[in-house]
């Protein structure tokens, strides 16, 4: 199945009321679940099986009505995770974090790590700037494109 097809799958699941979709295409099926409480991520399960099954058609959608309000961010720039993953904001729990709210930053300063896999991987700054808001606490889960910090270039 198709990368692109999956990630669109996730937009429906998170822009619906739904907890749970599953598609089949031929053998291949791809089942995603929304997880209520603490943990926020969808899950992509892969799974073999034949037959007919449901087809993005068919998932009921959401009218903009039920969304709930985005929260209003600070004017400036978006960095997003790269990946799905945990994010934490230092190293250890015992150190600062990398960034905060008012911190400067340069191009290449890293400003938090996202555990995947558990490889922790350093993401770093593609700006200079100052950081306005951290969009997300300390070992939350993240998933891809999601906002992590604002940025107001300098």
């Amino acid at each position: 199945m198709d990368l692109r097809k999956i990630k669109k799958l996730i937009e429906l699941l998170e822009d619906s009321q739904l907890g749970e979709i599953e598609i089949h295409e031929g053998e291949e099926s791809v089942r995603l679940i929304r997880h209520s409480g603490s943990v926020a991520a969808p899950a992509a399960v892969p799974a073999i099986a034949a037959g007919a099954g449901t087809t993005p058609d068919s998932v009921p959608k959401s009218s903009a009505d039920d969304l709930p309000e985005e929260p209003v961010l600070p004017e400036g720039d978006l960095v997003r995770s790269p990946m799905v993953g945990t994010f934490y904001s230092s190293p250890n729990p015992e150190t600062p974090p990398f960034v905060k709210v008012g911190s400067k930053i340069s191009v290449g300063d890293t400003l938090c790590l996202v555990e995947a896999m558990k490889m922790f991987n350093q993401i770093e700054a593609e700006l200079a700037g100052e950081v306005v808001a951290v969009l997300v606490e300390d070992g939350q889960p993240v998933e891809f494109d999601e906002p992590l910090f604002v940025v107001r270039r300098s």
